[in-house]
């Protein structure tokens, strides 16, 4: 609830003090046989007639029940005023409302469970038309005794037995939207002034707010409008005397006059009217330096938090672009592992393709080989069957090493004809021998051992012929022979060879 706070008051500097309308009412904790000793002897029946029992949650071993003094009527030792009227309609605002510990309100030890109205001897009261001038109203409660935190359970003993030695207050917090201004005179007389614009003035004066409770010998007190009791707390003992509400003084709305405004007035000269519009000016300064600073904060901070924001920004795009390289990175160290793997792969391929080819070529080798050596061994079987010795077999092989078998077979059917080898081709199988053997001579070389060749050829060709006709004129029959060698090697056997080749 709001309270309304006028300009007079905001330039007394009082306004954060006023905003606070609530204030706790304090009193020791007892039962009602205590609070009242006249009515310990009477039975309960006695009591229900009389209108004094709250005996409701009595034998419940899980609760304990405590009724106090929550308010009485008149002038407190706060100066503040509770009146007979106001306490009536706000008589029943207490019930069912938490019970606290310390004002704690998240330590809740128990709930209000009823409220009374009683006189001064504590007979209870049941209709406004019997409503005397001063009253109290009593609160009952119960705490809760059975917890199944045991450390609780034995906290809540604790303070029962304190209870029950008197070492422990009870506080109920009272919230009132608004006041007027209770005031007593020099003579005692007692009247009520309405609080508003033309009477705030006497706010400052009021002890609630620091001032010391008097005015031109008037005694002024907050009397409370429409109250309203929030709550209970139980409070430890010694307390705060400045909070307690006892020995109320007996003060009546009823039995006071109403004052004007115009009948009380703040005497001032023209000096104070000066301070004041002064003290105004210096709180419109100093609001306006706060307004001002408030809005340079604003500012300030409307800047740095987008500042902040572009960096935040800027630091996720990076994060993120940092993310990137170090994903492409990984993608790149991945890829050249890839590689890695491919090309030992590659590698290995390779060395077993090599390995498998090398293996293929000494096969293929191998069946070269053995099919070389099968056709020596047919071309052997031809030239033995026609009479060859075996080292003239192996020398004709030599020489003709190199031509088809169609071409050799023709060789040897030529040579059949012939019946034998002459010696001059056995010199020729032996020159082709040797020549083998030189293969690796430069050319001129060749040329020179070709041509010696020939002339050793001529002479064996001459030897031979001579051997043969033996002729007793050895020139004459060397021409013969040469002649006749060399119309056979060129008729038989290089022609057939010829025509073979142009065959193929």
């Amino acid at each position: 609830m709001n309270i309304n706070i006028y300009d007079q008051e905001i330039s007394d500097g009082i306004a954060d003090q006023i905003s606070n309308n609530s204030i706790y009412c304090q009193s020791i904790a007892k039962t009602s046989e205590v609070l009242f000793p006249e009515l310990k002897s009477l039975t309960d029946n006695e009591l229900q007639k009389i209108g004094c029992s709250m005996a409701g949650n009595e034998g419940q071993f899980d609760l304990y029940n405590l009724e106090s003094v929550l308010v009485s009527t008149g002038w407190n030792k706060n100066d503040d005023v509770f009146d007979r009227k106001e306490l009536w309609l706000a008589r029943e605002t207490p019930e069912d409302k938490p019970f606290n510990f310390m004002h704690n309100e998240k330590d809740i030890i128990g709930h209000i469970t009823g409220n009374r109205v009683v006189d001064k001897l504590g007979m209870e009261i049941q209709s406004e038309d019997d409503l005397p001038e001063d009253f109290d109203i009593l609160t009952k409660a119960v705490i809760y005794k059975e917890w199944s935190d045991l450390e609780q359970r034995s906290r809540m003993s604790k303070i029962i037995s304190e209870i029950e030695e008197g070492k422990w207050f009870v506080s109920m917090e009272c919230l009132f939207p608004a006041f007027d201004y209770a005031m007593i005179g020099p003579d005692g007389e007692k009247s009520i002034l309405e609080r508003n614009e033309a009477s705030a003035f006497l706010t400052k004066h009021l002890r609630a707010y620091g001032g010391e409770g008097e005015y031109n010998n008037y005694r002024v007190g907050r009397m409370l409008r429409n109250l309203s009791f929030s709550g209970k707390g139980l409070v430890s003992n010694p307390a705060n005397p400045e909070s307690l509400i006892l020995s109320n003084e007996s003060f009546s709305q009823s039995k006071s006059i109403i004052l004007t405004t115009s009948s009380i007035k703040e005497s001032y000269d023209m000096s104070t009217e000066l301070e004041n519009q002064v003290s105004i000016l210096k709180q419109e300064l100093s609001e306006a330096k706060v307004a001002n600073e408030a809005l340079k904060e604003k500012v300030v901070a409307e800047q740095k938090a987008e500042f902040e924001s572009q960096i935040s920004n800027l630091e996720s795009s990076l994060a993120e672009k940092q993310e990137e390289v170090a994903k492409a990175t990984e993608q790149a160290e991945e890829f050249k592992s890839s590689i890695e793997s491919l090309n030992e792969s590659l590698a290995k391929k390779e060395e077993e393709l090599k390995d498998k080819e090398e293996a293929m070529m000494e096969k293929d080798k191998k069946l070269a080989t053995m099919k070389k050596k099968e056709a020596m061994m047919k071309r052997k079987a031809q030239l033995s069957e026609i009479g060859f010795s075996d080292e003239d077999c192996e020398a004709t092989i030599a020489t003709f090493e190199d031509v088809s078998e169609e071409i050799f077979e023709n060789i040897v059917a030529t040579m059949k004809k012939k019946a034998e080898m002459p010696d001059f081709i056995k010199k020729k199988v032996e020159e082709k021998k040797e020549d083998e053997d030189k293969e690796d001579e430069d050319d001129k070389s060749k040329a020179s051992d070709e041509e010696e060749a020939l002339d050793v050829e001529a002479e064996a060709v001459e030897s031979s012929e001579a051997s043969l006709q033996n002729l007793d004129n050895q020139e004459e029959e060397a021409d013969a022979l040469r002649a006749y060698a060399s119309n056979w090697f060129e008729t038989s056997v290089l022609k057939s060879t010829q025509n073979l080749k142009e065959g193929e």
